[in-house]
């Protein structure tokens, strides 16, 4: 029999609360993981909570209810400030607001069983959850998505080995030897965590992955969006997703300027970010004619615009890749396209790519590589079909959101209620289950 409703017999009511800053209907990275997880869990029977903030990732204008329930999950948003995610300051105080609005809450609401769950936006909020929770009596359950310290001091935001680097590095690894459970996307992070002094068996590895209903290969002939665009008749290299600090697109763009003399050749970039107005002053500084933008799409149109492109570009500076793993990749798989990778060739998209040939590799400024790369792939026809399919088959087998789900459901299932739980996966790694 399957967990229903947070109850077992005998024992008071659990909940199973998702902490993030972004949840449904925001379209952000995290937000979609957290969403498809707590949506999924509460059709399954369990009692959800989503604790978020009031506010849109890429604007605070719009104001969200502080409560509603959404698809069976009760989402309380949080108060914080909403001074937006231009410069370091603006994104420290509603960090530090969320921080202080979560402690309250889990004071105030957590209960003696239920399971908290952690995600890393804000950073560090395992450490400031940790003290709360304990008091309450609940279980701490970390999802890391980024990992901090080492994302920042990586990307040179902090200075390595500083006083803020050995301070935050000393709370997060405390706050982690602490917690009942701690879930990475990728096994180098879990490697790395064990490394440095987390227990192992309180280490779960959980691949990220895609909804397989939401997101589906639509072809080029049936979607809408390349007559809406203007992209009729055109072979297109597409990025969607965040323009963040951890992404490179230099070598994006000077593909681009390579490839300026073919008319038939487009470059889609959709979302936005850190480094978006940086690539669009640099469009128009080299006079990229065959770049187009566009903003994120909602999500009844996400598979119409991840299925837009030929190819899709994905990428990550190769030392983030025990930090962070590219969540777009799995949409990629989704929406049945060919990936290019820049990066680390022998990072987690890369061999993951390589082994079910649905993608290539390039390191980060070569160009004439992405150039070949998409040259090939604009002559054949068959040949990026049968990369695409692969995708979608790659997908289907590891990454469909029911894998997904099961496999977090597994890692957490030694934390639940000591009832029989139904169609769990077993998961390969570093979990004692």
């Amino acid at each position: 029999m399957q967990f229903r409703g947070g109850r077992e017999p005998g024992h008071v009511p659990m909940k199973i609360v998702l902490a993030n800053r972004y949840f449904h209907p925001d379209q952000s990275a995290t937000s979609r993981m957290v969403s498809s997880l707590a949506f999924a869990l509460a059709e399954r029977g369990f009692s959800v909570t989503a604790l978020a903030c009031r506010h849109f990732h890429d604007t605070s204008d719009i104001v969200l209810p502080a409560r509603e329930a959404i698809n069976g999950v009760s989402v309380h948003r949080l108060w914080t400030s909403g001074f937006g995610r231009r410069g370091m300051m603006n994104r420290a105080g509603d960090y530090a607001t969320f921080h202080l609005s979560a402690m309250a809450w889990f004071l105030l609401h957590a209960r003696a069983r239920d399971l908290c769950v952690v995600c890393t936006d804000p950073p560090l909020l395992g450490v400031s959850a940790a003290a709360p929770l304990a008091i309450r009596g609940a279980r701490l359950v970390n999802w890391i998505m980024d990992l901090f310290p080492e994302t920042a001091v990586e990307l040179g935001v902090l200075s390595r080995g500083g006083g803020l680097d050995r301070f935050a590095t000393s709370l997060r690894d405390a706050a982690l030897k602490r917690s009942d459970l701690t879930i990475c996307p990728i096994h180098s992070m879990a490697n790395y965590l064990e490394q440095r002094g987390t227990i192992p068996r309180k280490l779960a590895t959980v691949h990220h992955w895609s909804d397989e209903k939401e997101i589906r290969p639509i072809h080029p002939e049936d979607n809408p969006l390349r007559e809406e665009w203007k992209l009729k008749e055109k072979f297109i290299v597409g990025y969607s997703g965040n323009f963040g600090r951890a992404h490179e697109f230099a070598t994006l763009l000077d593909t681009a300027e390579k490839l300026r003399g073919y008319d038939d050749i487009r470059f889609l970039l959709i979302g936005d970010g850190q480094q978006r107005a940086f690539t669009e002053l640099e469009v128009q500084r080299r006079g990229l004619t065959n770049v187009l933008f566009k903003q994120y799409q909602p999500a009844e149109r996400l598979a119409q615009s991840l299925s837009v492109a030929d190819v899709h570009i994905v990428s990550l500076l190769p030392a983030l890749e025990y930090c962070i793993v590219p969540s777009k990749f799995y949409g990629v798989l989704a929406a049945g396209r060919p990936t290019i990778f820049v990066g680390d060739q022998q990072g987690e998209v890369a061999s993951v790519s390589r082994r079910a040939h649905c993608g290539e590799a390039v390191a980060p400024g070569d160009s004439t590589a992405m150039a070949a790369i998409i040259m090939r792939l604009r002559g054949s026809s068959v040949r990026r079909s049968r990369m695409g399919e692969n995708a979608r088959q790659l997908l289907e087998s590891e990454y469909m959101l029911r894998h997904g789900v099961d496999r977090w459901q597994a890692a957490v299932s030694h934390l639940l209620p000591k009832v029989a739980l139904a169609s769990l996966s077993p998961l390969p790694g570093k979990a004692a289950l």
